[in-house]
């Protein structure tokens, strides 16, 4: 899950270097904080958040595969 995030985050931005995900454990449930450049931000989340709501939809299908319940958060 680490690795898609990273990669879809690092194909989007100006400065992948930047990108950072990180994994949390919360009442049974995954959650992936990805945090970008400030001046990234934006392209991450997309215009009225159609980007961020694309990453997410990819990542829980992929936790679906696995049967496990996940929640991105951008930071």
């Amino acid at each position: 899950m680490k690795q898609l995030v990273e990669l879809l985050a690092r194909s989007l931005v100006d400065r992948p270097e930047e990108v950072r995900v990180n994994l949390l454990e919360q009442d049974r449930r995954l959650v992936i904080e990805l945090k970008v450049a400030p001046e990234d931000m934006g392209k991450v989340i997309g215009k009225q958040g159609r980007v961020a709501k694309a990453i997410r939809a990819v990542v829980k299908a992929a936790a679906a595969r696995r049967r496990k319940k996940v929640t991105l958060e951008i930071v």
